[in-house]
Formats: structure tokens, sequence, C-alpha cells
């Protein structure tokens, strides 16, 4: 099983970003998918969730109206489309699947519950 993040970059504050993970090695479609972020001497932190089917979304109240999480289960790819970039989003960010994550955000915002993760990518927003 491999999840191959991309995407990520330089940016300005306020501009934009869409990062990628593309997952191989498994049934895609049958896995929630999520992305977390680590910023430099913190800890790694929820960012968005995603059903498996895509038809429900949650996010970190941090990310709330900028960020969207969408999947493509014919590509075996999530996206995660960042917008209103801060500097506070620089960070290494982490796609992640799980099989049985359960229900509501506390459960979606552990680490423990997802079963694959992604080798990160790297997204800096310049101030």
């Amino acid at each position: 099983v491999q999840l191959q993040a991309s995407g990520g970059g330089l940016v300005q504050a306020g501009g934009s970003l869409r990062l990628s993970c593309a997952a191989s090695g498994l049934t895609f479609s049958g896995y929630a998918t999520a992305w977390f972020r680590q910023a430099p001497g913190k800890e790694r932190e929820f960012v968005a969730r995603i059903s498996w089917s895509g038809s429900t979304q949650s996010y970190a109240e941090s990310v709330k109206g900028r960020f969207t999480i969408f999947r493509d289960n014919a590509k075996n790819t999530a996206y995660l489309q960042m917008s209103s970039l801060k500097a506070e989003d620089t960070a290494v960010y982490y796609c992640a699947a799980g099989r049985s994550v359960g229900s509501g955000t506390y459960f979606y915002s552990q680490q423990r519950n997802y079963d694959y993760w992604g080798q990160g990518t790297q997204v800096t927003v310049s101030s």
C-alpha cells in the first residue's frame, strides 16, 4: 500500500495550492481519507477528512471556509484545495487512509484511527 502526497510548495499569503494524495495497493473507495499537518516544533494535527464515498467532509476550525477536501475514487486520489493561505498554514502535510475511522470529529482527528500514511509534502506560506 502506498499513499503519495504531492502539490506542496512555496506560496504567498492569500494564495492557493492544491495537494493530491494518490493511493495504490488498496481499494481506495473503501477508505476514509484525511489530511494532517505538522508545523516545525509542533505536534501533527488534523486538518480535514472525507468519507469513503465523498459525501461527508469535516474540517478543523482553523481551516474551515478556506480549505476543501474532495476525492475522485476513479483516480484513487484525494485532494486538499487550500485557499486564502496564511503563514500559520506552513507545515508538512500528510494524507492518511482509514477503513474504520469512527464517527465524529473527535475520531476523525485521532491519528491512530488511520491505517496508512503518505510521506508528506511541504507547504510554505510567506507573509
